[in-house]
């Protein structure tokens, strides 16, 4: 009997604030020059501060990538090339609703049913600059999986300590989802 793989816990991520910092003063940040065939950044000048590092070290993690920004699909048109990222799947916010309009009053980010929705259970990984302890514990009481709501300062977007960690989850995240290693003999 064959054994049955899982899929790779998912990673939602946001674009504004981890991967274009924002919110210090604009010359304390770095820029990064565009390759051939990348939007310019006269359409939008702080697409330059997307460290195309972050790609490479990005697409390594053990994981499934889906944009869960308000940039929709735009981020696979400006972004993805910027960081050498194929097309990744594009969470489409539903219309707010009356539910999340009491969520938003009761501190519940407005992201947040919809991220838990999309993952049906399956493992995953949220990294956003505007998580709070309210966000944690709903997706704690509410999704059936493992997940980890990984907050990043928008000052200073991803880290070597934010990889660090997306790194520890998802490998012990992967782990779980594989069947037992059968002993010899």
């Amino acid at each position: 009997m064959a054994d049955s793989v899982r899929p790779l816990p998912l990673l939602f991520l946001d674009v504004d604030g981890p991967l274009i910092p924002f919110g210090a003063a604009p010359h304390e940040y770095p820029t990064y020059e565009g390759g051939p065939g990348l939007q310019e950044t006269s359409a939008n000048p702080l697409l330059a501060r997307i460290d195309p590092s972050h790609g490479p070290r990005l697409a390594a993690l053990p994981c499934a990538l889906v944009w869960a920004t308000t940039w929709m699909s735009d981020a696979n048109d400006c972004v993805a090339p910027r960081l050498g990222l194929p097309r990744l799947p594009v969470v489409n916010w539903p219309e707010p609703s009356a539910v999340d309009e009491r969520d938003e009053r009761n501190g519940l980010h407005w992201k947040t049913r919809a991220l838990a929705d999309w993952a049906a259970g399956r493992p995953f990984v949220w990294v956003d600059d505007e998580i709070t302890d309210r966000d944690r514990a709903w997706v704690t009481a509410h999704h059936q999986g493992q997940a980890l709501l990984h907050r990043v300062d928008a000052r200073r977007g991803l880290r070597d300590a934010d990889f660090a960690a997306l790194q520890v989850w998802l490998e012990r995240a992967s782990a779980l989802g594989r069947p037992p290693a059968t002993l010899p003999g």
